[in-house]
């Protein structure tokens, strides 16, 4: 049986001109998320990362922290598929005013709970984006967001060995679309699911022919080894 470890990347820089690129905190989750794989000692066979520049952040950073032999033999490779949907499309086409960033700031501002504020506009942006009314709106609809994702996965199963540990650096909502391909959830539990997962966490599935199942979910417990109150992030 063989091993898929879905890594989300570390904290981005959300809020700055540049969402794309690990924050401090960023850089540390992906460090302990690698001194936590070293301990596991556990070998990869293949290490495949997205396409987005936080992505190769967090792999280089987790990946620093492995033991030499556990990567010693590894496949690298670039799979631009397992990049996340554009979240700033899908947030313009509900609200055109945050087109303009300054107006985000001030909207942020202007509320006494900033990260609930934005979190419950999204969530209402992600519901029309996924529920196939305004298809033509957007420049990846859902359900090609969701086939892309599956095909991702899919393309790993076909290159995967019997047994191989596979390491893979991506983003939560394809994590999310893959549990729900995986776990047969509908598309309401995607968009909970996506704003469920930390930054940093790690989700495994088992594979054999034919079949792929989960291990484990969203598991951050390598961040709860700082102590401190922030370590533990969702955007």
């Amino acid at each position: 049986m063989g091993q898929i470890y879905l890594v989300r990347h570390g904290q981005a820089s959300f809020g700055s001109s540049n969402y794309d690129q690990l924050s401090e905190l960023g850089v540390t989750q992906s460090k302990l998320l690698g001194q936590w794989l070293a301990r596991q000692g556990t070998p990869f066979h293949r290490i495949i990362v997205g396409g987005m520049k936080r992505h190769r952040q967090t792999a280089d950073a987790c990946t620093g922290e492995l033991n030499e032999a556990q990567i010693a033999g590894a496949e690298w490779l670039t799979e631009p598929d397992f990049n996340e949907y554009n979240h700033h499309e899908v947030l313009v086409k509900h609200r055109p005013d945050f087109e303009d960033p300054a107006e985000v700031k001030r909207f942020l501002a202007s509320r006494p709970n900033a990260k609930h504020a934005f979190q419950e506009i999204f969530q209402v942006a992600m519901g029309r984006w996924m529920q196939g009314e305004y298809d033509a709106d957007y420049g990846e609809p859902w359900p090609a967001f969701r086939t892309r994702c599956c095909g991702a996965l899919q393309r790993v199963l076909d290159g995967a060995g019997k047994s191989q540990n596979i390491l893979v650096f991506t983003s939560g909502g394809t994590i999310a679309t893959i549990c729900q391909q995986v776990l047969g959830l509908g598309d309401r539990q995607v968009a909970e699911l996506n704003w469920s997962l930390v930054n940093g966490a790690v989700t495994k599935l088992f594979y054999q022919p034919g079949r792929v199942t989960l291990s484990y979910l969203n598991n951050y417990a390598h961040l709860e080894w700082l102590g401190e109150p922030g370590s533990v992030t969702y955007r």
